[in-house]
């Protein structure tokens, strides 16, 4: 593995709970093959990645389905502290199959404030960038309560994409991107491009989650991909299960939709 290495792009990806899961509600290793695949063919092309991944409590709920903890955050907290490093094992057994490192980084919101903890942040990303480490960031949902929450695993990915001053960030979701419509309408297409100016949100569906479920929605998505392409890092939001989506976005392909900042 080469040290310092000089990158033509970095990225942030971030996948969402509904990209990893089946119909059980249960992690799907191939899926995460997929995407660890495409980060490594990146980095042979000299683009390294950022990725924000969810699925702790998921994969902590797979092994404690039965418990009595009648506290709905608390329930939450241990299913996240058991889950952490499930989901670390899944990847760091991937990322070893491609000779590649992966490291965790787990921040709460106030870890992004000015500061220390924020120059803190910034070594530790710069320090596992410069030696070829892939990052995983993930909200410390052991200790992160009330005002040091993220929004959603969203904001996260954007916050970490305007530290590490990426070229891109990829919010992946289970649908193509955002709709004119309802995504199961035959006549709904999705919006290939919206402008930080454009209006888009009244076309949102709700949706009612369950519980282990993420917390962010489409509505969350283009809040935070205006908010992160106004900074100029350009942002899409696509299909996480679609074949090869992070490699034909980063190749400019017509995937998802791309939201960006008007000149």
């Amino acid at each position: 593995m080469e040290v310092d290495k000089q990158y033509k792009k970095r990225i942030v990806v971030k996948v969402g709970t509904n990209v990893m899961v089946n119909k059980d509600n249960r992690i799907v290793v191939p899926i995460l093959k997929k995407l660890v695949d495409q980060i490594a063919r990146l980095y042979e092309e000299d683009v390294i990645t950022v990725l924000i991944s969810s699925g702790s409590v998921i994969a902590g709920k797979e092994v404690l389905n039965s418990n009595t903890i009648s506290d709905r955050t608390v329930r939450r907290q241990v299913y996240s502290a058991v889950g952490q490093p499930r989901m670390m094992r899944h990847y760091y057994s991937i990322f070893h199959d491609y000779g590649m490192r992966c490291a965790q980084v787990l921040a709460t919101k106030r870890d992004f404030d000015l500061g220390r903890h924020r120059d803190n942040m910034i070594n530790c990303y710069e320090g596992l960038l410069s030696q070829g480490i892939i990052p995983i960031a993930n909200e410390d949902d052991a200790v992160s309560l009330s005002m040091s929450m993220f929004t959603d695993n969203d904001e996260l990915a954007s916050l970490v994409a305007e530290l590490i001053h990426a070229d891109t960030l990829i919010l992946l979701t289970d649908t193509d991107g955002i709709y004119d419509g309802h995504p199961d309408h035959d006549d709904s297409s999705v919006i290939r491009t919206v402008s930080t100016e454009q209006e888009v949100e009244q076309f949102v569906q709700s949706s009612n989650k369950k519980e282990g479920e993420g917390r962010g929605g489409m509505e969350s998505k283009i809040s935070v991909a205006k908010k992160t392409a106004a900074k100029d890092i350009t942002t899409y939001i696509a299909n996480g299960k679609r074949e090869n989506v992070i490699m034909d976005i980063v190749h400019g392909k017509n995937v998802g939709t791309r939201i960006y900042k008007e000149d």
